[in-house]
């Protein structure tokens, strides 16, 4: 696991002092590769590597890597989990290695297959290759989007930066650093940003199963290399006991290949299965919990993880956090994940992080399986919906317009209405909903409450899954936006916040091509979620392991904005000079106090505005970097 940063120059050319300039750019990333550092500089690029030694601890594993006639250069993010099989193909072909790295088979594999080598890779990565005789660039980024590669030209004389995050651009002289105006009214229904912008203008991240060419300063080519579409069609002769034995050698095979490392690996344990499958096929030597011992028990599944390690016969290592640490961390824990992300998990994920590296270098964690084997509850049919959407579409009009019309309350029989007349596409955008649509809009100032909906957002993932069933459609839109945007975002900051690797094996090719072929009922049913996967875990956990319902991370957020010092640090943010820039403060502040007097629970939607604040903070006000920054409508000292 490492970090990457490097720029294509522009017209300015090779800036003065061009090798400071990187220096700094590099020690922005130095969490991601705290063991070693790496360059390569020419007229036209300039590249900078910091190293995690994973595998092959020895000086031969640092990179910029080379093609053996050293026309390509590589820097390279992540791991290639079946670099040995890939390494002896290339062997066969003629190619020598210098090294034991899974590094070093990607730019030989370049060289023997060109772009197809992508194809071809199992594993997390982000790389980038420079064709030093053609000056053009080709960077590629895996299947599910857990590596992160950002790029951009926004920039004074066109230069083409690119890196592992976006925070490195900062020390650029030449990068123009300015607030994405259309990304806040987005992030404040899906609680991250979806958009494929960043909140920086002119700041992208490269899309999931993706690689582009770049020349010039431009994208000249962007191919998408792999799908996650569900089939259509599933063979109805196998059983759920065929399926279920195709996941347990499947996710055997995938935790075998996540495991390997020249360092100690251990695993993350909540209560769920997700997670206690992935430790009870690792079979770690430690396994790392935190929860909230304060207010009621639904906040600490230490108690379980503590559990089951014991049963497992693995040691567990467990911490909590308090509130005033939590808050006392979130400026820190938002600059690591370069945009805001309101989620209330990444607070336990970043001090987890913090546990887990005082004892191991790669831990494996349950990422993944919700979205891939049908884990959320919004996956789950009902009889009742079921039977009511085969009625003739305008009776269901009909009940609606009568429910409506008689002016009754909003109410879950309203809702029941109102989702039998409307197609999936119009009532999920994913797991998280803060501030519906025209909420976001009444809280927010010009020009900030664009007129992008959150069906916007969606509508093009939903186009490309077309005449597929709800299910497919819902898994389809949180493997392509949710996950990439949140969950696994989250799972790569907070993790190298610590210099930790953080795998995640159920996102592994092969598990997804097994998953592809599942049928809904083994997937979500009337009366589970996750069936064949859990079906398939009773092989190595307890039933109550197996079957217990998700909970997620819970965190007591709710309780903390009714307290002090918590609620008055939110309160005086509100009241701030950055807060009047985006949002109507007399709106937000009404909220606090209506959820401190317990009128609602409106935890999220502060929590949510809060946490853009604290991000806006620490970007735009304290971090005044060696770029150009533009500043909103006012300009704050």
């Amino acid at each position: 696991m490492c970090g990457f940063v490097g720029c294509i120059h522009g017209s300015d050319g090779q800036l003065e002092k061009h090798r400071e300039i990187l220096d700094a750019m590099m020690k922005r990333i130095v969490h991601r590769g705290p063991d070693s550092a790496g360059y390569f500089e020419d007229e036209q690029v300039s590249l900078g590597f910091r190293r995690l030694s994973i595998i092959d601890l020895t000086e031969c594993g640092n990179q910029p890597f080379y093609s053996q006639d050293e026309r390509y250069v590589m820097v390279f993010n992540g791991e290639i989990y079946n670099y040995q099989e890939l390494r002896e193909d290339l062997k066969k072909l003629g190619h020598d290695f210098i090294s034991e790295t899974d590094s070093e088979v990607i730019i030989r594999g370049f060289e023997e297959y060109g772009e197809d080598v992508v194809a071809k890779l199992r594993g997390m990565f982000a790389f980038v290759i420079w064709d030093r005789e053609k000056k053009e660039a080709f960077m590629a980024r895996d299947g599910f989007g857990i590596k992160p590669l950002y790029y951009t030209n926004h920039t004074t004389d066109g230069s083409f930066l690119f890196g592992s995050e976006i925070k490195s651009f900062l020390d650029h002289p030449n990068f123009i650093k300015e607030f994405n105006e259309l990304a806040l009214r987005p992030y404040l229904t899906f609680q991250y940003n979806p958009l494929e912008e960043s909140f920086f203008k002119g700041v992208y991240l490269l899309a999931p199963a993706h690689y582009m060419w770049v020349k010039e300063g431009k994208v000249e080519k962007s191919v998408e290399y792999w799908g996650k579409r569900f089939h259509d069609q599933t063979d109805e002769s196998r059983s759920l006991d065929d399926y279920v034995k195709d996941i347990q050698d499947t996710m055997k095979e995938s935790v075998a290949y996540h495991k390997l490392s020249d360092v100690k690996v251990g695993s993350f344990l909540s209560g769920g299965v997700d997670s206690s499958l992935v430790t009870a096929l690792l079979k770690p030597e430690t396994t790392f919990s935190v929860g909230f011992d304060q207010y009621e028990s639904s906040f600490n599944e230490t108690d379980l993880a503590q559990d089951l390690s014991k049963q497992l016969g693995i040691e567990n290592k467990r911490q909590f956090i308090s509130g005033q640490e939590a808050f006392d961390a979130l400026e820190t824990i938002m600059y690591h994940l370069d945009e805001p992300d309101s989620n209330p998990s990444v607070v336990p994920l970043y001090f987890l992080a913090q546990l887990a590296r005082k004892d191991v270098t790669v831990v494996l964690s349950g990422e993944g399986a919700d979205e891939i084997f049908g884990g959320y509850a919004w996956y789950q049919p009902t009889r009742l919906s079921d039977y009511y959407r085969k009625l003739p579409l305008g009776l269901r009009k009909i009940a609606q317009h009568i429910w409506h019309q008689e002016g009754k309350t909003p109410s879950r029989i309203s809702q029941f209405v109102d989702r039998g007349v409307q197609p999936i596409e119009n009532r999920f955008i994913g797991q998280a909903l803060v501030f519906p649509d025209q909420e976001a809009y009444s809280i927010l100032r010009e020009p900030y409450e664009t007129m992008m909906t959150s069906t916007d957002v969606t509508m093009p993932y939903y186009k490309r899954v077309k005449g597929q069933s709800d299910l497919n459609k819902m898994q389809y839109l949180d493997m392509n936006l949710w996950m990439p945007g949140d969950i696994l975002q989250k799972a790569d900051k907070m993790s190298m916040a610590h210099s930790l690797e953080l795998r995640v094996p159920f996102l592994d090719k092969e598990v997804m091509e097994l998953a592809k072929t599942l049928p809904e009922r083994y997937r979500a049913d009337y009366t589970d979620t996750k069936v064949a996967l859990r079906k398939a875990a009773e092989e190595v956990l307890p039933d109550a392991w197996a079957h217990r319902k998700k909970v997620g991370f819970p965190v007591p957020i709710r309780h903390w904005l009714r307290e002090e010092p918590f609620f008055t640090a939110v309160h005086d943010m509100f009241l701030s000079d950055i807060s009047s820039e985006f949002f109507e403060s007399d709106v937000l502040l009404q909220l606090l106090d209506d959820h401190r007097d317990q009128k609602g629970d409106y935890g999220r939607r502060i929590w949510t505005a809060y946490v853009f604040l604290v991000w806006f903070k620490r970007f735009f006000v304290d971090d005044k970097g060696a770029c150009h920054t533009v500043m909103p409508h006012h300009t704050y000292c």
